[in-house]
């Protein structure tokens, strides 16, 4: 029996070959519209900005799919709910890419506390500068504390590295946790006492807009906001706001709320670096990532238990 799959995603040669070992028949597609034209395919392979709705599942169900394999640790590109009612399974790829995103975050957190990207513009531009004592005063780490929302795998993380930086560490969590050197507190508190607050949690109808005008009004003027989680956790015109009036000190984002477009006046603010989400970018992520969904593909062709199923 030769197994069908739809595909949005380049693979590597490494997945590649795990596929054609199987003998199976790849289908690639440029979109999810592509995908759903498809008639009889087994499993369909998906990134995070793919967006598989009631729809698309729909279409699915009816071409005969069993398995959406998203290669992202983040699933809120796909309806779970209505495909496992249509039978369908859904899969991500976590672990893989915790390293990578937990540097991307402290790679953004550095940027905005040293102003390395507002530097770069300067001496790209042309503008005459020379060293003075007070030239581009940026803020040390050391004895700063970071405040992170979402202490799983990659929260963890970057507490690990910012630890490595002379940083103390505060999250909170609604279970009860008792990790050694973090503090922890009230969400209130964490974005009221912190020098950076970072973002790890997933997106969901509670998370949504979770950093609002509200929020942002309590942090500290002198405080950085970093965002490698989704996009949409952060209201962005109210984040626009409040770096333009001072109300917090800076922002680094790597995920955004309409990505990729950005909200009004975004992009003008001196005191926000952008970065085009890259935390998987790496090589080595990227190719696990894609390894992790195929593997998945692979279990479901060989009838064997799938690796990463998303539990709805």
């Amino acid at each position: 029996m030769t197994f069908r799959i739809g595909s949005t995603v380049v693979l590597p040669a490494r997945s590649m070959a795990r596929l054609e070992d199987l003998g199976v028949d790849l289908v690639p597609v440029e979109s999810v519209s592509g995908l759903t034209a498809l008639t009889n395919i087994d499993a369909a392979i998906v990134t995070i900005t793919d967006p598989v709705g009631a729809e698309a599942v729909a279409a699915l169900r009816d071409a005969g799919t069993r398995l959406v394999a998203n290669v992202g640790v983040g699933y809120n590109n796909i309806d779970v709910s209505t495909a496992a009612a249509a039978g369908i399974t859904v899969t991500n790829t976590p672990d893989v890419l915790t390293d990578a995103t937990a540097d991307i975050t402290m790679a953004l957190l550095l940027d905005t506390t040293r102003r390395v990207t507002e530097g770069d513009r300067l001496v790209r531009s042309g503008k005459p500068w020379s060293w003075a004592f007070d030239f581009m005063w940026g803020s040390s780490l050391a004895g700063k504390r970071l405040g992170i929302v979402g202490y799983g795998r990659i929260g963890e993380a970057v507490a690990h590295r910012a630890r490595a930086f002379g940083m103390t560490v505060a999250s909170s969590s609604r279970r009860p946790r008792t990790e050694p050197d973090v503090e922890w507190t009230s969400l209130d508190r964490l974005f009221a006492e912190s020098d950076v607050v970072s973002l790890h949690c997933p997106l969901t109808d509670d998370t949504r807009h979770l950093v609002d005008a509200a929020r942002l009004r309590s942090m500290k003027t002198t405080a950085v906001l970093i965002n490698t989680a989704r996009g949409p956790v952060v209201d962005e015109a109210a984040l626009v706001d409040a770096l333009r009036a001072g109300t917090i000190g800076a922002a680094g984002l790597d995920v955004y709320e309409h990505e990729p477009l950005l909200a009004p006046g975004l992009a003008e603010l001196a005191n926000v670096t952008l970065a085009p989400h890259l935390g998987s970018a790496t090589r080595e992520t990227r190719e696990a990532m894609a390894d992790l969904a195929v593997r998945n593909v692979v279990a479901l062709c060989l009838g064997a238990d799938l690796l990463t199923p998303v539990v709805v």
